[in-house]
């Protein structure tokens, strides 16, 4: 345990908290992308104050990679060239929901958890429509799963939600099932924004076994999987796993320059690169002859494409199909 802890410490300070720098300035950076004519257009997404107080990544390197690799044998002929599952499945509204970490670094936490709460509803037939808490998982998984709020394990979520269960919960200020995220959003987008200043300070929750709700006991809304499993770095395998069984949860490096997305297919080109950073894929097609992954990023529904981005397909491009992992529930 104590040698996971300094291994953890150690890609800490190397990825979880590149916010300890000073940023490129923001209207350089939009104009250096604008100005090149790639696949995608930049913008202002956060207030330039705010920028050195938010945590972007929070994936670190799992020194014990575990699961095993899921391969699907047969189906490449059934690929369609576009899919998103938020409308192959309608019926289930949490696919379309774009959740936001605040600042704290626990984006592997809330990649995990919106594909689990896809699936448990893909898989049930839209007979179970719950919000998995991405607050239960990153405080109370521990060091298995990383530092909470310090960046974590993506494997190690999913692995956790195998063997120990994780209880509903939504988003900041609702009564969405058992543990609702409780870090408030804080004023990335607008310096003159009512929501409050943001906090390098942030803690993670301590793990408590019990539900905000009352009227709801901590056992009965345990969710869990019944076999979790990465998905072999393939485009066509990613593409099969999403049509077959739901969104999944990737993750990729963050350069600089990701920070101003606005629309597009977004790849690389310029900036400092950042750290690791986790995401919900849910489909796949072309925009403008470019090949494109569709994703749900958790920097809530202000950032990027209304909470979305699209990014380069089929390259590998800055690491995106290459930690690829999910799940089937327990139902």
């Amino acid at each position: 345990m104590k040698y996971l802890l300094l291994l953890a410490t150690a890609a800490l300070s190397a990825s979880a908290i590149p916010n300890l720098k000073k940023f490129l300035d923001p209207d350089e950076l939009i104009d250096m992308v604008n100005n090149k004519r790639s696949t995608w257009t930049a913008g202002t997404n956060f207030d330039a104050d705010s920028l050195p107080k938010l945590q972007f990544t929070g994936v670190l390197k799992n020194p014990n990679r575990t699961l095993l690799v899921k391969e699907h044998k047969t189906g490449r002929n059934l690929i369609p060239d576009f899919f998103d599952a938020r409308d192959y499945w309608p019926e289930c509204s949490k696919i379309s929901e774009i959740r936001d970490q605040a600042s704290c670094g626990s984006c592997w936490a809330f990649g995990a958890v919106e594909a689990m709460s896809d699936r448990i509803c893909i898989h049930s037939n839209a007979t179970k429509q719950v919000s998995v808490s991405a607050e239960d998982l990153m405080s109370c998984c521990g060091l298995t799963c990383g530092l909470g709020c310090y960046g974590g394990f993506p494997d190690s979520a999913w692995d956790y939600w195998l063997k120990s269960g994780i209880v509903t919960g939504g988003l900041y200020g609702t009564n969405d099932g058992c543990k609702p995220y409780s870090i408030a959003p804080c004023a990335h987008f607008n310096k003159f924004s009512s929501e409050p200043a943001c906090d390098t300070e942030v803690i993670t929750p301590m793990c408590v076994s019990t539900c905000d709700v009352p009227t709801l006991t901590y056992n009965n809304e345990l969710t869990f999987g019944e076999t979790v499993y990465y998905i072999h770095s393939d485009q066509d395998q990613i593409k099969m796993e999403i049509m077959i069984n739901g969104p999944v949860e990737a993750a990729f490096n963050v350069y600089e320059d990701f920070l101003y997305y606005k629309s597009g297919v977004y790849q690389n080109v310029g900036g400092e690169l950042l750290g690791g950073h986790a995401v919900k894929l849910l489909g796949w097609g072309v925009y403008n002859g470019t090949d494109y992954w569709l994703v749900a990023n958790s920097y809530g529904v202000e950032w990027g494409d209304n909470g979305y981005f699209k990014i380069l397909r089929g390259v590998n491009h800055v690491g995106i199909e290459s930690d690829v992992v999910a799940g089937l529930p327990k139902l």
